[in-house]
């Protein structure tokens, strides 16, 4: 078991794909939240030990260790190390529980733990080549799908697109169409209630863009890529991605920008600094699964975790699922033997509404749970996600009193 508590955590809005944060540089979006964790917590920097961030792109701007310019550029000290971690989708969540088990371990006290993507701003790239004057050239865009693939793994496992492996478990699961839209319009919708009660606005924090010629900085302080106003009609009336597919624009994640971070210490900070902290950190776990099913990763994370802490998902009563797909996490609530509209699951929308910028999602969802969890009373949360190339991540999480 592990023993590390959350003491608070911020985010940007997420934006939409070349929307209001397109012009913003990641190395820029994590410096924010980076810089707010620390001022409004009033703590010596000197403290931290490590900043942790997740980010999957690593392709331009956010290459060559974003942490550590996010760092930097949010004034920690010049001794304060940081380190950039990628599993895909999960890299945010790894972050935290990584953070978790060195301060179990005794290797350090205080960390900043959390991600960043700027799917807007993630580059192009094509190979070299690796014969004289060939002309042989292949361009990839970062900001989604793989990348320089390897033959033999597309042999042995195949190159699925991430739409396409949602599909895989729609039919593997028996999952409908309808089920898919209804999901994604009950996300909408959750967002929106939770939106009206000022939920998010605590956990925001804005982003300023300055202008040209004097203007006064363009000021982000909301969500950009939910669709509070859409309608199951208008949602059924849209074409699958595929032939005889069930994954759509409107039930799937978005492609977007954003920063996620959550200050990590032992209780002994707390005292020390007079800080509450909202929740514990008691255990993760990760597994795989097939690459083409990889929606079914949660699975066996959840039962892994749970097991290992003797919990059960009964007494678990906040379950954040990122939603990816909406057939994804319909597949894994069926396995897992979860209603659909279950109260539990998600329930201030998820990835379909608020928007997926892949390495902050992670995060994101720890400290939506956590704040939940704070709001209702619950005692456990419990956190899963789904990994590219078929793997599966989970986190429990404890209310602190």
């Amino acid at each position: 078991m592990l023993d590390a508590y959350i003491y608070d955590g911020a985010r940007t809005p997420f934006g939409k794909y070349c929307g209001a944060l397109a012009h913003v540089r990641p190395d820029d979006l994590a410096a924010g939240v980076i810089k707010a964790l620390v001022e409004r917590n009033n703590f010596n920097p000197l403290l931290i030990d490590d900043v942790i961030l997740g980010c999957v792109c690593q392709s331009g701007e956010d290459s060559r260790n974003v942490a550590r310019y996010a760092s930097l550029l949010a004034g920690l000290p010049v001794e304060v190390s940081a380190q950039t971690v990628n599993r895909l989708c999960a890299s945010s969540l790894a972050a935290i529980i990584d953070s978790a088990r060195a301060i179990t371990c005794g290797e350090g006290s205080v960390y900043i733990a959390g991600g960043v993507e700027s799917m807007t701003r993630a580059p192009l790239t094509f190979n070299k080549s690796n014969t004289a004057f060939s002309k042989d050239i292949q361009v990839y865009d970062t900001a989604i799908g793989v990348r320089f693939p390897n033959a033999e793994i597309g042999k042995k496992f195949g190159h699925e697109s991430m739409p396409e492996t949602a599909d895989n478990v729609a039919k593997a699961e028996n999952i409908s169409r309808e089920s898919c839209d209804k999901f994604a319009f009950n996300s909408q919708q959750k967002w929106a209630a939770a939106t009206a009660n000022g939920y998010f606005s605590e956990e925001i924090v804005a982003v300023s863009i300055p202008q040209k010629r004097g203007k006064p900085p363009i000021i982000v302080d909301t969500d950009e890529h939910p669709r509070a106003e859409s309608s199951l009609d208008k949602m059924s009336n849209m074409a699958s991605l595929f032939q005889d597919g069930v994954v759509t624009a409107a039930n799937a994640s978005g492609i977007n920008d954003g920063a996620s971070a959550v200050l990590i210490a032992d209780r002994e900070f707390g005292a020390r600094h007079q800080i509450t902290p909202i929740a514990r950190v008691l255990g993760g776990a990760t597994a795989g699964v097939e690459p083409n099913l990889m929606g079914l990763g949660p699975v066996p994370a959840c039962k892994k975790i749970l097991t290992r802490l003797g919990l059960t998902l009964d007494q678990m009563d906040v379950i954040e699922i990122n939603e990816a797909f909406a057939a994804q996490v319909l597949g894994d609530l069926k396995q897992l033997g979860l209603a659909e509209d279950d109260p539990r699951i998600n329930p201030n929308g998820g990835a379909i509404s608020v928007g997926h910028p892949l390495g902050a999602s992670g995060a994101r969802l720890a400290l939506t749970a956590a704040r939940q969890l704070q709001r209702s009373g619950g005692r456990y949360a419990l956190i899963s996600m789904c990994v590219g190339v078929g793997q599966g991540i989970a986190m429990v999480i404890e209310r602190s009193e």
